[in-house]
């Protein structure tokens, strides 16, 4: 990983945990994987990053920028039956003895990323990795849809 400096004037307008989703993905583009942010795999849930790799493998990976953020995550563990793998995505800075140690872990900046531990896979059902990759899918192409023709009123 990069040593970015503690500056993020490349990157002003994003929140602390979108700068380590910027990370992540630009890491995870480099071994060949594409990657969505904020995707809603069931109600009331919304993972960070999910990625999707080339052989179908799915990720979640949720990005905590400091002990008061994970602190008040009850979320996550809704996440892990979404996922073939789970990840937590913090910064070099971040006490990483609060993580369970049964989750992957990714240091991240805003410049890239390193994948510390890897998480243990529990493979999704073949119905469930169907649902998977079209809502990521869906996803994907109505924010493209969204950049493209800003004032049509797409959501995502």
């Amino acid at each position: 990983m990069q040593n970015a400096p503690k500056s993020m004037s490349l990157v002003p307008d994003l929140m602390p945990g979108q700068v380590l989703a910027r990370g992540v993905a630009r890491h995870l583009a480099s071994l060949g994987w594409v990657t969505v942010e904020e995707l809603v795999p069931a109600r009331g849930l919304r993972v960070d990053v999910m990625a999707l790799g080339p052989k179908g493998e799915i990720w979640v990976i949720e990005c905590k920028s400091g002990r008061a953020d994970f602190m008040s995550d009850s979320k996550w563990e809704g996440y892990l039956e979404w996922c073939d793998r789970f990840f937590w995505a913090v910064d070099a800075d971040f006490p990483v003895d609060l993580l369970p140690e049964d989750s992957g872990l990714i240091i991240a900046d805003a410049y890239d990323a390193e994948i510390i531990r890897m998480a243990p896979e529990s493979k999704l059902a073949a119905a469930r990795r169907k649902v998977m990759v079209q809502k990521f899918a869906t996803h994907a192409a109505r924010r493209l849809q969204g950049f493209r023709d800003p004032g049509a009123g797409f959501e995502w």
